[in-house]
């Protein structure tokens, strides 16, 4: 049996729906493609919460015939369908945004249903090393009967270039510029010489149809490691922004929130107003300005959805594992502070002084929650 997991990768997370969409499309697919680019789109954006339904005379084992392709990503259909043409065109793709705009997510998604892994990943930092793009070695193999492929061990790109599969490379701003240079040679040759190994038929290791790369970046991260015009030639770019519409943000962080407190077999209960606020609320810090056009102070601290998911998530455990001992209402400013804090404590002043601007405004306009909110402001104060 499979030990239980915290987070299941794409790939086994929706095999059913990647089984389905397999055999529901039976378009042009680009070389080494599991799925169509219409049906990675479907993946990606779901179908609306229309049915679909498999041709006639087509039937797989363990997939239903009809199934609702759920959506994993809030965003413009047009990046993705945009995404999903520079992977088939075997370019790279560099996703950008701020932080917690599900770059990574996406990316993810993508690689699971054009390849069927999303788990040929190297994670960008400034201790990732050339060896990590390119490949290393088995040190006891390689003392006892020197270099060969048995003792060659492959990095994720390696392994991507053979099966002609799609790697992620995350955070790629923060790996030191030689290791951003290996990059570029690997983007432009497909092909990975194994010096090593000359004379033998795996001293070049040449990159199979299909192979292609995923790279994220932080927008805050440009100061790290600033990417070469070499490099960026070499990536299409693609800009990841904030969810555009509180509804749809609302929904996705209830959505995210209700399946972590899922895994600990605990019900999401916090009500549908205390997530509106707190959505609203990270809203009107991220953007400098609230939903009714008063200026606010940004935080320096991005104010992202994946914050937001957070806080409802611990509003959620405090309800479920302290069941009637505080309102979640009553922790949110606490929990708002928790998060502003994280990269200057002077920002505490900045979400005081939201406190006694927006939230006081809403409270006098007579707006029951925003007037209990503004009863807690003390919590600001301790």
């Amino acid at each position: 049996m499979t030990a239980p997991r915290q987070v299941e990768p794409a790939e086994d997370a929706f095999r059913e729906e990647l089984a389905f969409l397999a055999a529901y499309d039976n378009g042009p697919r680009p070389p080494g493609w599991r799925l169509t680019p219409r049906a990675v789109v479907t993946f990606v954006m779901g179908s609306g919460g229309d049915p679909l339904a498999l041709p006639k005379g087509v039937s797989v084992d363990g997939v239903p015939n009809r199934l609702v392709i759920g959506a994993k990503f809030v965003g413009e259909r047009a990046l993705v369908e945009r995404a999903v043409v520079t992977l088939a065109g075997e370019r790279g793709l560099l996703l950008v945004g701020e932080p917690g705009t599900a770059k990574s997510m996406l990316s993810e998604l993508l690689a699971a249903a054009v390849s069927g892994s999303s788990q040929l990943v190297v994670q960008g930092t400034a201790g990732t090393t050339e060896d990590q793009l390119r490949y290393g070695w088995n040190y006891a193999l390689l003392l006892a009967e020197g270099p060969s492929p048995r003792a060659l061990v492959p990095s994720p790109v390696l392994t991507a270039m053979r099966g002609g599969g799609v790697v992620r490379v995350e955070e790629v701003t923060r790996c030191l510029p030689e290791v951003q240079d290996a990059l570029v040679s690997i983007l432009s040759d497909r092909r990975i010489a194994v010096p090593e190994l000359s004379g033998t038929d795996g001293a070049t290791v040449h990159a199979a149809p299909g192979f292609t790369v995923i790279a994220t970046a932080n927008l805050r991260d440009r100061g790290v490691s600033e990417m070469s015009a070499a490099l960026k030639r070499r990536f299409n770019f693609e800009n990841v922004g904030p969810i555009g519409d509180l509804a749809a943000e609302t929904a996705l962080v209830r959505r995210q929130a209700t399946a972590a407190l899922e895994r600990v077999s605990a019900p999401f209960a916090v009500d549908d107003v205390v997530l509106e606020v707190l959505v609203t609320a990270f809203r009107d810090l991220r953007n400098g300005v609230s939903e009714e056009g008063w200026a606010v102070e940004r935080p320096s601290t991005v104010m992202s959805t994946a914050e937001a998911v957070s806080v409802a998530t611990s509003l959620g455990l405090a309800d479920a594992y302290f069941p009637g001992d505080r309102d979640p209402l009553s922790l949110l400013p606490g929990h708002l502070l928790g998060v502003v804090r994280k990269d200057d404590p002077g920002d505490a002043a900045r979400l005081l002084g939201y406190w006694d601007g927006a939230v006081r405004r809403r409270a006098e306009s007579g707006a029951r929650t925003w007037r209990r909110l503004w009863e807690l402001r003390d919590v600001l104060d301790a």
